[in-house]
């Protein structure tokens, strides 16, 4: 079988709102108040240490002692309102329904921790929706190394090499690469205007578009 496989932040669901209130939470135990904004979308989309880091150095006070220091601050704050803001982008779950009914198996491959995927995807009402859900700590390593990405297809009931990448980052692209598979970038997140220089196999604008760019990469 092939399959189809989703990064999860800013590829299926926008869930950079939740994601900045948690790093916010954070400034504020420093006394800063907040100092990400939701035109820092695209830092939160890069993960919870990236937004730290981006704040620190906004405030003129960069330190990874810090960053370590506050992250697992970070991850309790976003696991107890993870889904106050998120949500899927429009025609996602409808693409995860019609690449099932052609034959694809789908799947999630995330740098979010996988107890916190599993859990965001469970209030949104979509984990059954998915035969695999691949987290940053479900395997040793985590992408862009393939290993996280070829488990996921495996999960999901496919031949590792016979899938594709959905995502929405360099670090996706780069995944795709170093498995030697096709990888399909996003162009409606926070980031979009900058997949085209990234020169993934395809670009997805509509998720309408995804069956047939899906068909036309693996079969």
């Amino acid at each position: 079988m092939e399959t189809v496989i989703f990064d999860l932040d800013g590829t299926l669901a926008d869930t950079s709102g939740d994601l900045l209130a948690a790093a916010n939470a954070c400034f504020q135990q420093m006394g800063e108040g907040d100092v990400l904004t939701q035109a820092d979308a695209g830092v939160a989309l890069r993960g919870g240490k990236f937004m730290l880091r981006a704040g620190l150095e906004r405030l003129g006070r960069p330190d990874e002692a810090v960053v370590e220091a506050f992250y697992p601050v970070l991850l309790e704050a976003y696991a107890a309102d993870l889904d106050l803001r998120t949500v899927f982008y429009d025609g996602a779950l409808d693409a995860v329904e019609a690449l099932k009914l052609d034959g694809f198996g789908v799947g999630i491959c995330t740098n979010k921790p996988e107890a916190l995927a599993v859990e965001l995807m469970r209030r949104l009402g979509a984990l059954d929706r998915f035969a695999s859900l691949v987290g940053a700590d479900t395997l040793p390593v985590r992408k862009p190394d393939p290993e996280p990405l070829f488990e996921a297809a495996r999960r999901a009931g496919g031949h590792p090499e016979r899938c594709l990448l959905v995502g929405d980052s360099d670090t996706d692209r780069n995944t795709a690469r170093a498995a030697g598979v096709p990888s399909v970038l996003v162009t409606f997140g926070p980031s979009g205007e900058d997949m085209a220089a990234l020169e993934p196999e395809a670009l997805l604008h509509d998720f309408a578009d995804l069956p047939a760019i899906a068909r036309a990469l693996l079969r």
